[in-house]
């Protein structure tokens, strides 16, 4: 079953690492994707990242979301 966005309660986790003073600032947040799997999921987490219109990567075991919708340019 496909999820949207609106279908997601919200959810204190998820609130908790969007209301961090990294995130507010526009800055990054990284959570290990374990956590991600454990609290959420990350297709829950993917559609909330993406309804905020942030970006995402995974780099091993981590996960990292930079909160602004400024265009994300990979150098190396």
């Amino acid at each position: 079953m496909y999820l949207n966005a609106r279908d997601i309660p919200d959810h204190p986790w998820v609130a908790q690492i969007f209301s961090s003073k990294s995130a507010r600032g526009g800055g990054v947040v990284r959570r290990s994707l374990r956590d991600v799997e454990r609290e959420i999921g990350y297709g829950r987490l993917e559609l909330e990242v993406r309804r905020r219109g942030y970006h995402m990567v995974q780099s091993g075991d981590q996960i990292v979301i930079f909160c602004t919708s400024e265009p994300l340019r990979i150098i190396c």
